[in-house]
């Protein structure tokens, strides 16, 4: 009875949902990376949000759960000029997020596709740039066999990565959208991804680049980890998940805001909290924020490794990524393995009418839930479906993402935790 009161009382807080957001998309959280300490700054919001809920720290009296990744970041100088036409960072281009750093004036040498479709014609270019960068014209050339595809993408991947061959770099020309990513590792040679129609790269003949990169093989992290005791006595948990980092900064001033990746996630998991704080749950619930999920899972991968719960006593895990647009309804990851779960879930939107759809989908290890469930845990990855395509740019702000479904997706959320 308590729990349908509560709905009334404490439905969806859009006002502290926005406010959330626009802290964590914020400039002065470095894009919530590895530059400036942008992650530092965001876990410590969030252990402070944790603490206002008087959440219990389950790491020996602390929030923090620290681990090491390693990270290739861009600290400090990121300029492009191809010929005398400055380039835009993370508008026109993108430095690749394994690029090592890179100063100095370049010639061009620049191909396109068919130029490269053979071994003959590669060999011929790689001897031809020498201390040139490499400029590939990527765009759509026409038709080509099934086997031209092939050679020119072993190609592609030779001209970003292999270490046996000899030139400056490579500047690949294209009209797909640019999206950048954080990796950890540093390869040798430098890739910028181009996109600016207006610019004809048959007529470039030199670039000005000024790069500075630094690999971090040892970089300090930290997932941010409570409970709130649930009224039942029992030690089976429920847990409710959510990373908090994202691609952090491109530069000294240039950021990825990550709304709806992941600050709406973080935002949804903060909301819940908030009102199981207030409406103790039956069940002890834990929540967890992640670091290290862009990067290759590696908050919940070291949670998992080290963790601060048993992980035989969840009955049940859910996973919010993307959680900010709903236009379409939500996706339910390993909806087809956990099937009396997810028609249970199904069964409550329509019941309710909360959500446009409630969509099944196998398993995939795409988000934090995947080191959990390949220990045996029951889990979803839910995310919403619909609204803006901005992912992994600039343009994925907080002004921008819609919270569409927002407040009907928390209710859902309730009504499906209430079933435990």
């Amino acid at each position: 009875m308590h729990l349908a009161l509560a709905f009334n009382a404490a439905a969806q807080d859009m006002d502290y949902s926005r406010k959330v957001i626009q802290t964590l998309t914020s400039a002065a959280f470095k894009g919530r990376g590895y530059v400036a300490n942008g992650d530092q700054i965001a876990s410590a919001f969030i252990a402070r949000e944790f603490e206002k809920s008087h959440l219990i720290p389950l790491n020996k009296g602390s929030y923090f759960q620290d681990f090491q990744l390693s990270v290739n970041t861009f600290p400090g100088k990121v300029r492009v000029k191809l010929n005398n036409t400055k380039l835009k960072t993370a508008v026109d281009y993108l430095i690749d997020a394994t690029s090592p750093a890179v100063h100095g004036k370049f010639k061009v040498v620049t191909v396109g596709r068919a130029d490269i479709n053979t071994p003959e014609k590669f060999e011929s270019l790689i001897h031809k740039a020498a201390a040139s960068f490499i400029l590939l014209d990527n765009r759509d050339a026409g038709k080509e066999s099934a086997e031209e595809q092939r050679i020119i993408s072993a190609h592609v991947r030779a001209l970003r990565s292999s270490e046996k061959l000899n030139f400056k770099g490579l500047i690949i020309f294209t009209t797909e959208k640019l999206t950048w990513t954080t990796l950890t590792y540093q390869n040798s040679r430098p890739v910028i991804q181009v996109n600016k129609p207006r610019l004809d790269p048959k007529t470039i003949q030199t670039i000005t680049v000024d790069v500075d990169s630094k690999l971090v093989p040892d970089y300090q992290t930290r997932n941010v980890a409570g409970m709130i005791k649930g009224y039942s006595g029992s030690d089976s948990t429920l847990v409710i998940t959510a990373h908090y980092d994202h691609l952090g900064m491109l530069g000294r001033k240039v950021y990825f805001p990550g709304a709806n990746d992941n600050a709406s996630g973080t935002t949804f998991m903060l909301n819940l909290l908030r009102y199981y704080a207030q409406y103790q749950p039956k069940y002890n619930t834990v929540f967890i924020a992640f670091s290290g999920e862009e990067i290759g899972l590696l908050g919940s991968k070291a949670f998992v490794k080290n963790p601060l719960i048993d992980l035989k006593k969840i009955k049940f895990l859910v996973n919010f990524d993307l959680a900010g647009t709903g236009e379409e309804g939500i996706k339910v990851v390993n909806g087809t393995i956990f099937r009396k779960q997810f028609d249970l879930l199904s069964k409550l939107n329509t019941q309710y009418q909360l959500v446009p759809k409630v969509e099944i989908r196998d398993e995939a290890c795409k988000s934090d839930h995947c080191p959990f469930y390949q220990q045996g845990v029951p889990s979803f990855f839910i995310y919403t479906m619909g609204g803006i395509q901005a992912y992994h740019d600039v343009y994925d702000k907080a002004e921008t993402l819609p919270l569409t479904e927002f407040e009907h997706y928390f209710q859902l959320m309730v009504k499906f935790f209430a079933t435990f």
